[in-house]
């Protein structure tokens, strides 16, 4: 089984696409950056909590300019249950067939209770406007991660 290797800046990002209302918003026409988190599945306790956060500084989010949008392999119906249980204000893309995680270098091995199996790991991608990624967040812990992107907007670069 592959490993995952994360897309690193600066390189571009994979098209995207989502629906937010009525209209479509696609990566090639973004007016603002994006931060784009992989997770493994809807209504998990880690998935849940890293979605949760989101939706709890979502405030700071939008202040800061950020567009926040989820991925997993999940189905529209299910992705629409999870946002409603959870009262999420950001899109998420259904990602059958991993086909965007796997663009994104997200998807492969992964362990749990010692057996081996392929999916989709934890990790965001900040998104420049002009489609650059900006930053990968390999590693996410779903309690710390939200924080730990708005600390990242506040901290001025070189």
């Amino acid at each position: 089984m592959p490993s995952p290797h994360p897309l690193q800046p600066p390189e571009e990002a994979p098209p995207f696409s989502y629906v937010e209302g009525r209209a479509e918003v696609r990566s090639d026409r973004l007016r603002r950056p994006h931060l784009l988190y992989f997770y493994p599945k809807d209504d998990t306790p880690g998935c849940t909590r890293e979605a949760c956060a989101f939706r709890d500084a979502w405030t700071e989010f939008e202040a800061a300019g950020l567009k926040v949008v989820g991925v997993s392999p999940d189905t529209e119906a299910s992705h629409e249950k999870f946002r409603r249980k959870h009262q999420l204000p950001f899109p998420l893309i259904a990602d059958a067939g991993a086909a965007l995680a796997r663009a994104f270098g997200v998807y492969g091995e992964k362990k749990f209770m010692g057996r081996s199996h392929e999916g989709v790991h934890r990790v965001s991608f900040l998104i420049s406007p002009e489609g650059r990624i900006l930053k990968t967040y390999p590693k996410v812990k779903p309690d710390e991660h939200a924080r730990q992107v708005l600390e990242d907007l506040s901290t001025p670069t070189d």
